[in-house]
């Protein structure tokens, strides 16, 4: 198998695990372990957002009980 075939063929399974990955997500059905699988793609393939840039990331992280760090 040539060089290019085997690159085609990585490249569409790796679109194909994404598609599947955002469906399952996008449907309401994915489980803990779907979306853990998720942020380990995105995490493996260097996907990093701003939080700035996300309203969602910022919402979220806006919502987790974080405490503010007293001064010394």
């Amino acid at each position: 198998m040539s060089q290019d075939k085997i690159k085609g063929l990585l490249d569409k399974l790796h679109s194909d695990v994404a598609q599947e990955l955002l469906d399952r997500i996008n449907s309401g059905e994915a489980t803990a372990a779907d979306i853990g699988i998720a942020v380990k793609f995105l995490k493996d393939n260097s996907i990093t957002v701003d939080i700035e840039d996300s309203e969602p990331v910022l919402n979220l992280a806006k919502s987790l009980p974080f405490t503010e760090a007293k001064e010394a």
